[in-house]
């Protein structure tokens, strides 16, 4: 049967199984008239009927189910990109965020955010986990080099550590605002037992989280302005901008900028105070 318009998803299907090697799969290679996998080797593969697999190709039989096209996606060895090209396709939508536990950053988007000279970066997990940054945001935000890998997280700080809580000039209004878009991140997020565990434990530790936590605001990241109260410095106004990382949905990526050149004033001698910080304790 022909692929018409309208059956986009059959024809990537199709030509994604041409791509694949049967033998390294485990096929046999012998009377084959075309590259790549048979339809009934895909269906094998994926644990669908054969023939509803080719009628999915043919563009008959309906739309599939999600759980029917992670399976596919995985038959097909799909990566996370190829994988929401067939959501869109078949369902017209992008799977669920898959959750993944920190790892870190790939030396490219680390270099991105160093590019940012006198503009505090991080970068956060879907549990708002902090597993990147830059000179200027360990300067202007927090030395989170020299926190264990387990308190670098933006709940932990924001309600369990004291220096981080002065710093605010409102801090209810922020901690509020963290809870709301954080219940927002999480419910995208596919790591129920990582959140449900993190709530409890804030939950426990902390009075004022359990009660905004019962509340059930949210509230998107988006972009505003953070205001930090600096001991010799004063106020700090920076206007933060939230980016998705392409290809780690799991994964945001926050900017902040000095909203005034009087606070991009202020940044540089922070960043320049610990820089000469560091100079004065190497051995």
């Amino acid at each position: 049967m022909p692929v018409t318009r309208d059956n986009s998803l059959g024809a990537y299907l199709k030509d994604r199984r041409t791509k694949l090697d049967p033998a390294a799969l485990g096929f046999s290679t012998t009377r084959r008239r075309t590259p790549g996998l048979r339809r009934e080797e895909v269906a094998q593969r994926a644990n669908v009927s054969a023939t509803w697999y080719t009628w999915l190709e043919q563009g008959r039989g309906g739309a599939p189910s999600a759980d029917v096209l992670d399976r596919i996606a995985r038959a097909l060895m799909l990566t996370d990109v190829e994988r929401e090209h067939i959501f869109l396709l078949g369902l017209g939508r992008p799977p669920e965020v898959r959750y993944r536990a920190p790892e870190g950053v790939t030396p490219r988007l680390q270099r991105v955010l160093d590019a940012f000279a006198i503009s505090p970066a991080i970068v956060k997990t879907s549990t708002w986990d902090i597993v990147a940054w830059n000179r200027a945001a360990t300067a202007v935000l927090g030395d989170y080099a020299a926190l264990p890998v387990e308190r670098r997280n933006v709940l932990r700080l924001i309600f369990g550590d004291a220096r981080v809580r002065e710093h605010q000039v409102d801090w209810e209004s922020v901690a509020r605002f963290v809870v709301a878009a954080f219940r927002a991140d999480a419910a995208r997020a596919g790591a129920s037992s990582e959140v449900e565990a993190l709530v409890d434990e804030l939950s426990r530790t902390s009075p004022e989280f359990a009660a905004m936590w019962r509340d059930h605001d949210v509230r998107s990241y988006g972009e505003g302005t953070k205001h930090l109260r600096h001991s010799a410095l004063g106020l700090i106004s920076l206007e933060y901008s939230a980016f998705a990382v392409d290809g780690r949905p799991d994964l945001g990526m926050v900017v902040y900028n000095p909203a005034s050149p009087e606070d991009a004033d202020k940044v540089r001698l922070l960043i320049e105070s610990k820089a000469s910080s560091e100079v004065a304790h190497q051995p």
